[in-house]
């Protein structure tokens, strides 16, 4: 065996605390290496009478009472495997360790060192105990405290989510519409377009909302702000009187509640405006402002005269979004900012009954931060979601402490080069996943945000090429993942876009400039995942993923509870046989069909079967 592949570290995703009782434990080993992989593991403190284990290096200790449970390969790779199971040590603690088997060999794989053994001696010899009884160089998980499980509120699992730019969803009340305000959706949109949108122009569309069947809103940010996208905050703890006042948007909040829809807002607390009152204050009083330090600025003036973003970023003498002036980074580690900032997290819940925080550029705060900021919003609701922007790897933000989910941009990736693009094999996609997955615990994975465009990206239907079919098929194998689905308004009725700004077009409301094809189908698929638990499940498989003829077949698992998905991934109908132990009837759950597993399956131009077995 490759032993230079083998991995495992206690914590963190390859050993945690699933629930009160459960402790997953994950290993990785080099693809196609390990034969099997199984367990060993006990309370470091239970030995038989007399076995004098309860010094771990006692000298002739014996008798540790242990159990060997085998794993299960959850994943490949292109390199990797990873081997996973549940484990529920009795006394809540446990030391452990890994015998792997490949043809000859076998190995034990602890802490401290692999040990080789002999694979032809049984495990109760005197030898082997020597080395399954060396506690030292087993791994140790302390024990299982109840707060260390990862706590994400029970909710997001089951709620599919529709996000909203403000100034582009519907105007609902001319009398209050900025300057310079344009006909609605006259002309497309630059970065200083405004239209209109507002609370009132979501309430009047919330049937619209709760018919495609959503129970999630995310709004990007609604604070005081000179721009169309309101992430250059002047006031963090008021409305922007462009899209109404608090009264209005409590009724919002009311109305969305009333019909088991959450509410999320975007706050921004990495950078303020140009226009926020501290900055200005140093603006106007340079060093001798009081709130110099609310920012990070290297020396006076704050901008040389030859500043250039592009060409002479360091002309800028303070920190800043992206070098953008108009976006100064705010010191998350000043007490004050840090009181100001916290209050505003608590504020929102508080007075509004808000349900979530979308965290702008969260991964340029610092985490200690971050670990205030959960605790303080926690304080006043309990199962508030906390959703950080991060575009990569984020292992170090969902450790529990910090936040429950980011935006599951490596999905979106993943599902724009294999469906939208058709760039990617299904063998590449399929290794794609895995890595999201394995980066995680599953508790992560379970309320993973996931989505398919946004306002910072180009529309679906747009990545896809106009092609309908493919973004109805990229919408159907996101709601299969488990996690939490994400709609970009106007998604739903074939409202396409290309990059920012493009992609902040206006809603179209005109039923019949609408596509009402994609809206059923979208109703339809959100129905079904609320009805099939299973579609939401991290217990996954893939079954074939065939490269020549562009189809996908896999399946999820949630107790007895099945799912067969088999993906068409190529412009023209195919016939997919599935393999012999899965050959039996099934009933297809999108279009309440049977269909004859023990024939091939005809399968249309990028379309899925969602098949569930008949008993």
């Amino acid at each position: 065996m490759n032993l230079h592949a083998i991995y495992h570290r206690p914590k963190q995703n390859y050993a945690y605390a699933y629930d009160l009782e459960t402790i997953h434990l994950r290993l990785r080993t080099a693809k196609h290496d390990a034969e099997t992989v199984r367990v060993i593991f006990g309370d470091p403190y239970h030995w038989v009478a007399g076995g004098g284990g309860g010094n771990l290096n006692a000298e002739g200790a014996h008798g540790w009472i242990s159990q060997t449970v085998e794993m299960k390969k959850e994943a490949s790779t292109d390199l990797f495997d990873f081997w996973i199971v549940a484990v529920s040590p009795e006394f809540r603690r446990m030391r452990y360790a890994f015998v792997l088997e490949s043809g000859k060999e076998r190995i034990l794989f602890g802490e401290k060192k692999i040990v080789h053994l002999n694979t032809k001696e049984k495990d109760d010899t005197e030898s082997s105990r020597t080395h399954f009884e060396n506690l030292g160089n087993f791994f140790c998980f302390p024990f299982l405290n109840g707060i260390d499980v990862f706590d994400a509120p029970a909710w997001v699992k089951d709620t599919v989510w529709y996000q909203i730019f403000p100034e582009r969803f519907a105007n609902g009340d001319s009398t209050i519409d900025p300057k310079n305000v344009v006909e609605w959706g006259s002309v497309d949109p630059s970065y200083d377009t405004f239209y209109g949108g507002d609370f009132q122009g979501i309430i009047n569309h919330l049937d619209h909302i709760e018919a495609l069947g959503i129970n999630g809103l995310y709004f990007c940010p609604i604070f005081k702000a000179p721009s169309t996208h309101k992430y250059d905050t002047t006031d963090y703890l008021d409305i922007d009187p462009q899209f109404g006042d608090k009264e209005t948007f409590k009724i919002l909040v009311k109305e969305a509640h009333a019909r088991g829809i959450k509410i999320m807002l975007d706050a921004v607390f990495n950078h303020c405006g140009w226009e926020f009152p501290q900055w200005q204050d140093v603006v106007k009083n340079g060093e001798s402002s009081t709130y110099k330090d609310w920012f990070h600025i290297r020396k006076f003036p704050l901008i040389e005269e030859d500043f250039d973003p592009i060409t002479q970023p360091n002309g800028l003498n303070y920190d800043a979004f992206a070098f953008s002036k108009n976006m100064p980074k705010l010191n998350t580690e000043n007490p004050e900012v840090i009181d100001y900032l916290l209050e505003v997290g608590r504020y929102w819940v508080r007075e509004f009954d808000i349900d979530g925080w979308r965290l702008d550029v969260s991964n340029e705060v610092d985490h200690k931060f971050w670990r205030a900021f959960r605790q303080e919003v926690r304080s006043v609701k309990e199962d508030v979601y906390i959703l950080g922007e991060i575009w990569h790897d984020s292992l170090p933000w969902l450790e529990g402490d910090q936040f429950d989910a980011v935006m599951n941009y490596p999905l979106t990736d993943a599902m724009n080069e294999f469906v939208a693009k058709g760039e990617m094999k299904p063998s590449e996609f399929m290794i794609a996943l895995n890595k999201i997955y394995t980066n995680y615990s599953h508790n992560v994975n379970e309320v993973a945000f996931n989505l398919l465009d946004s306002h910072d990206t180009t529309r679906l239907l747009t990545v896809c090429g106009g092609n309908k079919q493919k973004a109805l098929l990229a919408y159907t194998v996101q709601m299969t993942q488990t996690g939490s689905p994400c709609i970009y308004y106007g998604g739903e009725i074939g409202l396409d876009g290309g990059a920012d700004p493009l992609c902040r077009k206006c809603m179209i409301w005109d039923e019949n400039k609408q596509d009402r094809y994609i809206f059923d189908y979208l109703k339809k698929l959100i129905e079904v995942r609320r009805n099939y638990p299973t579609m939401r499940s991290t217990e996954l498989e893939w079954i074939e993923a065939n490269d020549k003829k562009d189809y996908l077949i896999f399946k999820k698992t949630k107790g007895d509870e099945q799912l067969i998905v088999v993906v068409n991934n190529s412009q023209k109908a195919q016939a997919i046989s599935l393999p012999q132990h899965l050959k039996q009837k099934y009933f297809n759950v999108l279009t309440e069909q049977t269909a004859n597993g023990q024939k091939a399956l005809t399968v249309s131009p990028y379309s899925a079967l969602l098949l569930v077995p008949v008993q």
